[in-house]
């Protein structure tokens, strides 16, 4: 029986370990299901356990993930895993996010023009990402609450190809302030039509 064991623990090893393709969440981490073992003894108890991690976070496809394999069960200790999937591949798809545009406060100039920001919901903690945008108001005039239409542009950063924009807000509002201006006072001598200023 032993030298059957010894016979069995070199024949003993793993097939069909695949990886779940997964949407980007800022790790490597990957999840492994299926595989079988092949040359265990019938009536032995051995089972395989798989972990799996992709080579860096960022989207892809047929992106590498490596794998590791080990066996449990009473009666593990009598195989060895001599051969098998150290490799295999998966995708990693972009992260959806949203974005929030708004528009700051200005004081008049004549123009339509808002200066905007961009808030995005949904990043990774850690990661760097920013969403570029513009707006106008609907006219130049002062009032308070005034519309500004707003166009969301591209993500920015290092890690903005991990995340698609799935949507944003197009309107939204702020006030143009009336601008403040000064006078000067012109002082004049009203002179009648027969005199002048050389007859005062």
């Amino acid at each position: 029986l032993h030298k059957e064991y010894r016979r069995q623990r070199q024949m003993c090893k793993e097939t069909g370990v695949t990886a779940q393709n997964k949407t980007y969440d800022g790790n490597t981490s990957a999840t492994i299901s299926g595989g079988t073992l092949n040359g265990v003894i019938v009536g032995d108890t051995v089972n395989l356990a798989s972990n799996g991690s992709f080579t860096d976070k960022n989207v892809g496809t047929g992106k590498t993930v490596n794998i590791s394999n080990s066996l449990s069960g009473t009666d593990a200790n009598n195989y060895t895993l001599t051969s098998g999937n150290t490799t295999i591949t998966a995708d990693i798809a972009a992260k959806g996010i949203t974005g929030t545009i708004t528009a700051a406060n200005k004081v008049y100039d004549g123009n339509t023009v808002a200066s905007t920001s961009g808030i995005l919901s949904g990043v990774v903690a850690g990661d760097t990402v920013t969403l570029t945008s513009t707006g106008d108001f609907t006219d130049k005039n002062a009032a308070t609450g005034k519309t500004v239409n707003v166009t969301a542009g591209t993500l920015l950063g290092t890690d903005a190809g991990n995340y698609t924009l799935i949507g944003s807000n197009t309107t939204t509002t702020a006030d143009i302030a009336a601008k403040g201006i000064t006078g000067t006072t012109v002082s004049y001598t009203h002179l009648r039509a027969h005199e002048t200023r050389e007859d005062l």
